[in-house]
């Protein structure tokens, strides 16, 4: 009986360790963001870092098209992206107008095992809300900085968030060996939040469909339903600027552009599943002037 207690606590021990180890095991996945364009060598130059500190990760971009110190849409391309990326995927976003200030260099993990690294400048606004905060860590440069870079100010993405992202991400150094603790919270950029009330449905423009000039919204499905349109029916769009009505009108919902002839509006759900508003092969947004940010607010209401 003895011996058969021992065996028992042996295989458990074993399913244990092997239990940890696997969710150690770094994905090697590494995902750069930035406002830096392709136009000269920095990209290459964060790549080389990373590829310098393990050859073997696999390395990703969501964008380098951040219009400059657009802080707001560096938030919302990690929100679109990452929720399709694997747990443990490491991203590094440097979008970072305060470069050398005293704003917190971060590493946040999110509930879903996810890892970003960026400035702690409202960046991390929109995925902390999505995908929820475990814990932050401030990155500590006297152990994650790449050597030799002392006295370089001007480029945190390559010395700093590359090399710091890279090791976590390919398992040089644990999540805890990013630096110390810090109280979970981040430095957030105000937005309107979807919301229902009396009839009305409330939200933010927080990026547009650049290529095609639609207009996309944070208002889900969820929230959106509760006005009960289907498509076929009228929805009454209102978005504002400031104090300024830049459209006011009703658009037919549908489930894709072609519902509607050549030229028309159409509002429709997009592949977020978010409220959108689009023209059938023309540019709604510059056609209006709209435009997008914290700072832009849209009204949907019921056809009566």
């Amino acid at each position: 009986m003895q011996s058969l207690f021992r065996t028992a606590v042996g295989i458990l021990f074993t399913l244990l360790y092997h239990a940890t180890a696997l969710a150690q095991t770094p994905t090697n996945l590494l995902v750069f963001q930035s406002d830096f364009g392709v136009k000269d060598a920095a990209v290459s130059e964060m790549k080389g870092v990373a590829v310098s500190v393990s050859p073997a990760l696999r390395i990703f971009d969501v964008t380098h098209e951040i219009p400059a110190y657009n802080i707001w849409e560096a938030a919302y391309r990690l929100y679109q992206a990452a929720p399709y990326w694997p747990k443990g995927t490491v991203f590094v976003s440097i979008v970072d107008p305060g470069v050398g200030s005293e704003r917190k260099s971060v590493v946040l993990k999110t509930q879903s095992g996810h890892y970003f690294v960026s400035p702690d400048n409202g960046t991390l606004t929109l995925v902390a809300d999505l995908l929820g905060i475990q814990e932050i860590r401030r990155i500590d440069e006297s152990v994650n900085r790449l050597k030799g870079s002392g006295k370089s100010y001007t480029f945190h993405g390559r010395d700093v968030y590359a090399y710091t992202g890279a090791r976590l991400a390919a398992g040089i150094i644990t999540f805890d060996g990013v630096g110390g603790k810090l109280p979970s919270t981040v430095v957030r950029l105000d937005y309107q939040k979807p919301v229902w009330e009396n009839g009305v449905v409330k939200g933010n423009i927080p990026v547009l469909d650049i290529q095609y000039g639609n207009v996309w919204t944070n208002i889900d499905q969820a929230t959106f339903s509760k006005l009960g349109i289907t498509p076929g029916q009228r929805v009454a769009v209102e978005i504002i600027h400031g104090q300024k009505v830049l459209f006011h009108d009703s658009v037919v919902f549908g489930n894709t552009f072609s519902d509607v002839p050549e030229g028309q509006h159409i509002a429709y759900m997009n592949s977020l599943l978010n409220f959108s508003i689009g023209i059938n092969q023309d540019s709604f947004a510059k056609r209006y002037a709209v435009e997008n940010g914290p700072d832009w607010t849209i009204i949907l209401k019921a056809q009566p």
